[in-house]
């Protein structure tokens, strides 16, 4: 064990960065601003080429993924942030497709090789120990196997629970500066996110195990469970919208088969208020992203209900999620993890939610996949589609039982559309079926 922490400039510590080195940032709210800022300076003195940089989504700057920085730095990330999503689509960086639940494995098979971790972690406590707080992810396999691990030790860091822990011994190089974490603020609901999360919300059982993803959506359906009972918390991420449900005693894991009475997350995205609730919180678990994103350990609870979200989807129930035609939006992320895991799960309920259609009024429904979109969850793994104009369940459905199914959920001036492209697709006996469907005759 180290006897005392040394600290070095931010400049300083960037110094071990060299040429076609492959270089990891902690994620979302805990990337390290002021390593970014000193390797980017670096970057414009022309100190190294040909730097790959990796992380998941992060908030604030990324000034590594610039135009200018061409042939300095190589942003391969793991999933498109709003931060980069322009410099990705325009092809000065690029995109890794990959489970959220693997991305840790890119670093422990050696499939992706990781130099430097560059991390933000809590002050050492009196056993010689940092937490990672809101980013565990896969950060913690880049601790592992990185040659060099640049940590900024930050009193804004929450001290979370579980796999967050590692220890100074881990650590090669100090860095101090104490600055707010990155927050991240959600719009209130709409008419049409509340529609949607009311359709989710009575899918939802007592005793259920809730996985959600990011955007007003998760937040509109945590808005209406305040009459529930023993929700459990396992999921990738959560943010602001479950703490009046743990105020209120409404998530409280008794229910839950595995960490029982702990909500379990492997990164975190609100603000200060959620950074706050995990900080010496044993009742949250911040966990390697290969366990809480693992389908088998998911499955392990019991009504495990994931909702998660889309950019399309056709009549036969395929999803995008990750982009529009050829141009990437976001990433694979964690949809497919809890998708299958959902249904792994004795009771579990894997729920696709969106609106029915675009801010321009473009159906978010489609006869055909716009050419070009990727299909993150395939037509063989949906079960429950949401929209504000219902929910369905397509589990065990034929194909022409679904264009029926989805087109009724879709936005009403878009039906005729979808039922001729359908029938033009099926053929006439399609036609007889919903006619049959509609008179009983």
């Amino acid at each position: 064990m180290k006897n005392s922490v040394k600290f070095v400039s931010p400049q300083e510590a960037v110094k071990v960065i060299k040429s076609h080195d492959h270089i990891h940032l902690s994620s979302v709210a805990s990337a390290p601003q002021c390593l970014i800022k000193a390797m980017c300076e670096r970057g414009k003195n022309k100190e190294f080429q040909h730097v790959h940089v990796h992380h998941l989504h992060t908030e604030g700057p990324a000034p590594y993924a610039a135009p200018e920085f061409e042939g300095v730095f190589q942003l391969d990330s793991f999933f498109v942030g709003g931060n980069v999503r322009k410099v990705t689509q325009s092809g000065y960086a690029d995109y890794i497709p990959i489970f959220l639940g693997e991305t840790q494995k890119l670093y422990r098979t050696g499939v992706l090789p990781c130099n430097v971790a560059m991390i933000q972690v809590s002050p050492p406590d009196k056993h010689g120990y940092v937490s990672l707080g809101t980013s565990v992810d896969a950060t913690l396999a880049a601790v592992e196997c990185a040659d060099t691990v640049i940590a900024v030790i930050n009193k804004y860091v929450p001290r979370a629970f579980g796999d967050a822990f590692i220890h100074i011994d881990r650590i090669d190089i100090f860095v101090q500066e104490d600055c707010p974490l990155e927050e991240a603020h959600f719009t209130v609901p709409d008419e049409i996110e509340t529609a949607i999360g009311k359709h989710c919300a009575a899918l939802i059982e007592d005793g259920a195990c809730l996985q959600m993803g990011i955007g007003a959506i998760p937040n509109a359906v945590l808005a209406q469970l305040g009459n529930h009972k023993n929700l459990g918390i396992h999921t990738e991420m959560f943010a602001d919208g479950v703490l009046p449900l743990v105020e209120k005693g409404i998530i409280n894991g008794y229910a839950k088969s595995i960490d029982k009475g702990k909500m379990v997350s492997t990164f975190l995205m609100g603000s200060q208020k959620v950074y706050d609730f995990i900080d010496d919180n044993p009742g949250v678990l911040m966990m390697d992203v290969g366990y809480t994103n693992d389908p088998f350990v998911i499955s392990k609870n019991d009504r495990v209900t994931a909702i998660n979200s889309a950019l399309q989807v056709d009549i036969t129930g395929q999803v995008c999620a990750d982009s529009l035609g050829t141009t990437f939006y976001s990433g694979v992320g964690g949809q497919i993890d809890f998708i299958y895991g959902a249904s792994l799960s004795k009771g579990g309920k894997a729920i696709i939610a969106m609106p029915s259609v675009t801010n321009k009024g473009i159906s978010k429904i489609a006869p055909v996949l716009s050419p070009g979109a990727g299909v993150v969850t395939t037509r063989q793994h949906i079960h429950y589609l949401a929209t504000e104009y219902g929910a369905i369940d397509l589990y065990g459905r034929t194909l022409q039982e679904r264009a029926r199914l989805i087109t009724g959920i879709a936005h009403p001036d878009h039906r005729e559309a979808l039922d001729k492209a359908a029938f033009e697709r099926f053929g006439p006996h399609f036609q007889y079926i919903k006619m049959n469907t509609k008179t009983g005759e």
